[in-house]
């Protein structure tokens, strides 16, 4: 018999190197996008600023190892404004979207506080809103709207919190009359994350009290991770309410993921019953 006692020590030393490299790429990439941010994209026009979001993104993603598979079509975000509508599941989800289609993002106020990352959000363009005033959702909704009329392309998570992805919490309505207002196309996205299985991955869930240090070790101890981004229908917005464009994004969505919509059963498991916690 042979000993293979050192197996699992060496295993776990090789783990850990790996998680500190990509930690250390990770932390150097922020570095280079901090400079970017700075120097370079004041200086450029929209269709080149979109495309070193873009590459960044794709970056981030191929430094965590995370392996995207995009279905549905893609929308030309060169021509006119789109709000695109999703569900939301960790902080991973805004580079996921940035890596196909680079968007503006409405965030809370306290990311605009964060070290670095928050900075870098306000240098990007993203909007940010004080959910629990609801004056600000009025003011945050004229800037959704002016930024769709000057052809920018904005997305919002309707649910207002990350859920773990195998559940859509109910979506809230206010920030989608921007676009009946600004007359922008509606396209609602779904997230997931999955092993190669198509079992639902729940490390990269952002949820509860979880601090950003104990997401990104649960995302750097993954060895690989795939998600998936379903570009759906548009949903026409002439005719419709808030409320109803809401009802009929939080549906598709959860048709989509094969989830329920919140107040209904779904048809089918979504993930098999060993996925969930």
């Amino acid at each position: 018999m042979h000993d293979t006692s050192w197996g699992q020590p060496l295993k776990r030393s090789n783990g850990i190197l790996i998680r500190t490299l990509r930690l250390a790429q990770l932390v150097l990439h922020l570095l280079v996008g901090v400079i970017k941010a700075a120097l370079l994209l004041p200086l450029v026009g929209r269709a080149r600023r979109t495309e070193l979001i873009r590459r960044w993104s794709v970056r981030v993603l191929a430094i965590l190892n995370v392996r995207l598979n995009v279905k549905g079509e893609v929308p030309d975000i060169s021509t006119a404004g789109v709000m695109f509508v999703s569900n939301h599941i960790s902080w991973l989800d805004i580079y996921l979207l940035d890596a196909v289609c680079p968007v503006r993002f409405v965030a809370k106020a306290e990311v605009r506080a964060w070290p670095v990352v928050g900075w870098l959000a306000v240098k990007i363009g993203t909007l940010f809103i004080e959910r629990g005033r609801r004056h600000d959702t009025a003011r945050a909704g004229r800037e959704v709207v002016d930024a769709l009329r000057q052809g920018d392309c904005v997305a919002v998570f309707p649910e207002g919190t990350t859920s773990n992805g195998t559940l859509l919490r109910p979506f809230h309505a206010s920030l989608l009359q921007s676009a009946i207002n600004s007359g922008a196309r509606l396209w609602p996205v779904a997230i997931r994350y999955v092993h190669r299985d198509g079992t639902a991955n729940l490390s990269p869930a952002y949820v509860d009290d979880m601090s950003f240090g104990t997401s990104l070790f649960r995302i750097l101890n993954e060895p690989d991770l795939e998600a998936e981004i379903t570009y759906l229908e548009p949903l026409p917005v002439q005719g419709r309410s808030r409320r109803e464009l809401a009802a009929l994004a939080e549906q598709a969505i959860a048709n989509a993921l094969n989830l329920a919509a919140p107040g209904r059963k779904p048809d089918k498991p979504a993930y098999p019953p060993a996925a969930l916690p």
